[in-house]
């Protein structure tokens, strides 16, 4: 990933569109400090959070989540879903044993699941129900932003929607931002306020959804449009 530039308002979705290997999941994971880039910066809330340390990185932490790919491997398989769920709570330090119940609770409803499945396991849920326990981790402790990293690639096309309308349901009631990560260039537009396309690291297009969509600029973001 180099010489990638954007911005990202309140309550808004930028798709980041283009095809595997393009460092799109770098760029996400960078965003958040999962990789710690060589150079340039990243402002979050105000704070450039690339000089920060680990502890006063984890301070922020909280306002900044991330659902992964694949509900299968992004769940530990040894633990019920209350302690899933609560973990990034207890992490935090910001909240008593009451106040993360609580929030438990209220993250599972928000998804569509109930307080039974706090005691189960991820192996006896579905994969969609497996990635609304990871939407619910996600959205516990009232993040503004959530990076959202093909969440529905490795889905039922059946389920997909679900998940989508789910998705953009969370964001209006909560007023979280979406970094949407896809390869799937009409999922973007459906999810999207802005499309970002990357290739080779960069983004070479960048513009309001339906612009993008309508009126490609960029020869490769016309080959991801011809090819749906």
């Amino acid at each position: 990933v180099d010489g990638v530039s954007f911005d990202l308002n309140s309550m808004e979705t930028i798709g980041i569109v283009g095809e595997s290997g393009c460092g799109k999941t770098t760029l996400g994971r960078t965003v958040l400090m999962l990789l710690r880039p060589n150079s340039g910066k990243i402002i979050f809330d105000g704070t450039e959070i690339t000089k920060l340390k680990d502890g006063e990185l984890r301070k922020i932490r909280p306002k900044m989540q991330i659902v992964f790919q694949d509900p299968y491997w992004s769940l530990d398989p040894r633990m019920k879903i209350r302690s899933i769920v609560a973990e990034p709570l207890k992490a935090s330090k910001l909240y008593t044993k009451d106040e993360i119940k609580r929030r438990v609770v209220e993250a599972l409803a928000t998804v569509g699941l109930d307080e039974e499945s706090m005691d189960r396991y991820p192996h006896e849920f579905s994969g969609g129900q497996r990635q609304r326990i990871s939407i619910a981790r996600a959205i516990a402790g009232d993040p503004l932003l959530v990076v959202l990293d093909e969440p529905t690639s490795s889905l039922d096309v059946s389920i997909q929607a679900q998940i989508l309308n789910l998705l953009k349901q969370i964001q209006k009631t909560k007023k979280i931002s979406y970094i949407f990560i896809t390869h799937n260039i009409d999922v973007a537009k459906y999810m999207s306020h802005r499309i970002g396309v990357m290739y080779l690291g960069r983004i070479v297009e960048l513009g309001p959804a339906r612009d993008v969509f309508e009126n490609p600029l960029h020869p490769y973001t016309r080959l991801l449009i011809s090819s749906i």
